[in-house]
């Protein structure tokens, strides 16, 4: 009789969790709901210095991932896309995660067709696009491929870059982490650069030295690390 409640106690909030899910990454973009804060300035800090540092061979397509899961890549893509529009630049974020798509739950979008289908043929790249935010155009994972790697390695995606290259300023590619499938690898190698987001509080240094090996082994161009989830004195941002 004790166990009962228990477990639909447990299955209840298991339900809720999923539910709030999307509303829990919503909350992480901080450069639409709080754009003054320090996370929002250092997000245009970022953005200047893509644009700003890279002058001679600027980066157009940027592939962003980590060393391992939960290490905040998909916020940083998303709101780095924001404050990027923010500076009139026309970008475009693409969900490459094909196991654990999240950017569609960033800008609450439904992922009914995205860039799966458009390699499929099953709908247009117009028809997948979405635009959550003025100048920031989306394209979600859409329905998950059985066959990630090899999707990514056909002559479709290679075709679909060129496509995308022509229309947008910046293309920021959501990638899924370095340390666990070759897909990073497949696409660091077709863009123009890769941004590292790692976890000030949880990222190993081994982690980082072997995610910078897999990118080095496909002669990846790394611009930089982000480092995240960095705890900072109340003095100190201030400023």
């Amino acid at each position: 009789m004790d166990q009962s409640p228990r477990k639909i106690d447990l299955r209840r909030a298991r339900r809720e969790e999923e539910t709030n899910a999307p509303n829990k990454l919503a909350a992480c973009m901080v450069t639409l709901l709080d754009p003054t804060s320090a996370a929002s300035e250092a997000y245009r800090t970022l953005r200047t210095n893509l644009i700003y540092t890279f002058v001679d061979e600027p980066p157009k397509v940027i592939v962003l991932t980590s060393p391992g899961p939960g290490e905040g890549k998909s916020t940083v893509c998303a709101n780095l896309g924001v404050v990027l529009a923010q500076a009139d630049k026309n970008t475009l974020i693409i969900d490459c995660d094909f196991r654990n798509p999240a950017i569609h739950k960033f800008f609450g979008l439904r992922n009914l067709y995205g860039l799966v289908d458009v390699l499929a043929g099953v709908c247009s790249l117009q028809e997948a696009l979405q635009e959550p935010v003025e100048g920031v155009k989306v394209v979600t994972v859409g329905h998950l491929p059985p066959n990630p790697a090899e999707l990514l390695g056909t002559g479709r995606f290679s075709e679909f870059l060129v496509s995308v290259r022509q229309q947008f300023d910046y293309i920021l590619v959501d990638s899924p982490p370095a340390g666990l499938v070759s897909d990073p690898a497949i696409l660091a190698a077709q863009g123009d650069g890769v941004l590292l987001v790692l976890d000030a509080q949880k990222t190993r240094k081994g982690s980082v030295r072997q995610a910078m090996r897999d990118l080095q082994a496909v002669r990846a161009k790394v611009l930089g690390t982000v480092i995240n989830n960095v705890k900072y004195s109340q003095q100190a941002g201030s400023y």
